[in-house]
């Protein structure tokens, strides 16, 4: 699996919105129902849908986040094997504050944690820990 990082993408190419989520200065991080593995928020875009919508929609879906500022970092793009028979495909990746959060979660997010640090069982490995590089590569401040 590669991951590749670009400054700029033709928008329609991008089909993942991938949002890196705090709050208070602490990471949130959501955990699938069907899985007991932790994820950085997001998800794939829908049809006439634009990337900072997707991005949105997916961090209140995963998060409850109801307050919040983002803001972009980078395109990002993956080449997996099996996924998309090889072919690159390309998202956006985020970097969200939040400041308030609904009560209950709505979606296919059975729970969100937030902590200091990082997870250590990441349901994509292999992926989210290089967002996350990256993003600090960027500028972005990692919690200490």
């Amino acid at each position: 699996m590669t991951v590749q990082f670009y400054e700029k993408m033709d928008e329609r190419l991008l089909k993942y919105a991938v949002i890196i989520a705090r709050t208070d200065g602490r990471y949130v991080f959501c955990q699938h129902r069907d899985r007991d593995t932790w994820e950085i928020p997001g998800g794939r875009r829908e049809a006439g849908e634009g990337i900072l919508d997707a991005a949105k929609r997916e961090l209140y879906e995963e998060t409850g986040a109801v307050s919040f500022e983002i803001h972009p970092v980078c395109v990002y793009s993956v080449i997996a094997e099996d996924e998309f028979n090889g072919q690159e495909t390309f998202g956006m990746l985020y970097h969200a504050d939040i400041f308030t959060f609904e009560e209950q979660l709505h979606h296919e997010i059975k729970k969100i944690t937030i902590i200091d640090g990082l997870p250590e069982k990441w349901t994509y490995p292999q992926i989210q820990p290089k967002l996350l590089e990256e993003a600090v590569r960027r500028g972005l401040k990692m919690q200490t």
